[in-house]
């Protein structure tokens, strides 16, 4: 159970992933040695992973798209999203309702590369049909701002 100190210092983590225990402490009115243990604590129980987000456009990668994916039989949907959850292209991946069955947002080096991976994901089994829509700019790549403090 999370309690508002540890919804402040996600907030904290939120704005500034290497934010210093010392400033969040200050921030915080409470001991460096209590942010060490919350924040050891929210990272060891899963609430928080801290990773360096890299500009997939600075490194090379130009080709973003959203793939909607149809299952069947709608039997086989649990293990092609494990399937495809295991592609590093993948960013997001959920099972919707509606149309089609899963939601897969990509990064790619390229269009060539995007072709390989619809490639890819089309041979696996129970994946009926794909349809692919290119991003052609993206303004916003980034967690939301989630507004854990209430």
């Amino acid at each position: 159970m999370l309690d508002e100190l540890d919804f402040s210092v996600l907030s904290c983590l939120q704005q500034d992933g290497r934010m210093s225990f010392t400033v969040m402490a200050e921030k915080l009115k409470v001991s460096v040695g209590t942010i060490r243990t919350r924040v050891n604590k929210l990272i060891e129980d899963g609430t928080v992973n801290i990773v360096g987000r890299v500009d997939p456009d600075k490194v090379g990668f130009r080709s973003y798209a959203h793939i909607a994916v149809f299952v069947r039989p709608a039997t086989l949907k649990e293990k092609v999203a494990k399937k495809i959850a295991t592609f590093k292209e993948v960013s997001f991946l959920a099972m919707t309702s509606g149309d089609y069955d899963l939601e897969v947002d990509v990064m790619c080096r390229d269009n060539e590369h995007l072709v390989e991976f619809v490639n890819k994901i089309s041979t696996i089994e129970g994946v009926n049909q794909t349809k692919t829509t290119i991003y052609f700019k993206v303004y916003k790549y980034a967690q939301p701002d989630l507004g854990l403090l209430k």
